[in-house]
């Protein structure tokens, strides 16, 4: 899932430098449009939804990690 998530946000903000404890905001400093784009381009991936009361709660590359298999999302 990692994986997954690195090149999604590579592919969205051409950011490389992201591991399981990468922080959106404090990290790669991205705004609230890149977060977006992000949460978007993760639905398409895995064809499901995010709920935007959900997407607020995703600080960390591990809380998306943590989201998604409490929601069996897989890889």
């Amino acid at each position: 899932m990692l994986e997954i998530i690195q090149k999604i946000i590579f592919e969205v903000t051409g950011k490389s430098e992201v591991t399981i404890d990468t922080d959106f905001v404090r990290d790669l400093e991205l705004n609230s449009f890149d977060v977006m784009n992000i949460v978007c381009a993760f639905e398409d991936y895995f064809d499901t939804t995010i709920p935007t009361r959900d997407v607020w709660k995703l600080h960390q590359v591990r809380d998306v990690i943590e989201y998604a298999r409490q929601r069996g999302i897989e890889e």
